[in-house]
């Protein structure tokens, strides 16, 4: 007969799940080279990542997050449409009450423009040129927070 112990029973639960980050790219901009490339870097890091493609809306990308279960939200804008894009998309996510999913912006953001993205809700807004390893690092910060908040 054996008897499980505390770290015998450890080794054998289940697997932590991958970090989970719907990628999207909202708006008219037709451009999404920099959006395949963060893909990319967190698929490489160890995250699942579900990528919505081009010409989303706010309404889309807060059902395939909610869909998805995702802990993380990524939006490349180029189009200049940040500020009235995650407003509409951060309001959708309070009615879904989905404040604890992180939303992370990047593209061409102009520096004037992030404290209001942070006031919004938005996590943090990574600008051209950002290292990818960054913005892994963020990720998993923020998605470790999450878990430990979530019971």
């Amino acid at each position: 007969m054996t008897v499980s112990t505390p770290r015998h029973r450890e080794a054998h639960s289940e697997p932590e799940r991958k970090i989970r980050v719907v990628i999207a790219k909202p708006g008219l901009d037709g451009h999404d080279r920099g959006a395949k490339i963060i893909a990319r870097a967190l698929r490489d890091a160890g995250m699942e990542v579900i990528y919505t493609g081009l010409r989303q809306t706010p309404e889309m990308i807060a059902a395939a997050a909610e869909q998805e279960d995702a802990d993380v939200i990524g939006l490349s804008i180029l189009s200049g449409a940040h500020n009235t894009l995650c407003k509409r998309l951060t309001d959708l996510l309070r009615e879904k009450h989905m404040t604890d999913v992180t939303v992370v912006v990047g593209g061409t953001i102009p520096e004037a423009d992030i404290p209001g993205l942070k006031q919004m809700g938005i996590a943090e807004v990574f600008l051209p040129g950002t290292p990818t390893q960054q913005i892994v690092d963020f990720i998993r910060e923020r998605a470790a927070r999450r878990r430990k908040l979530t019971p």
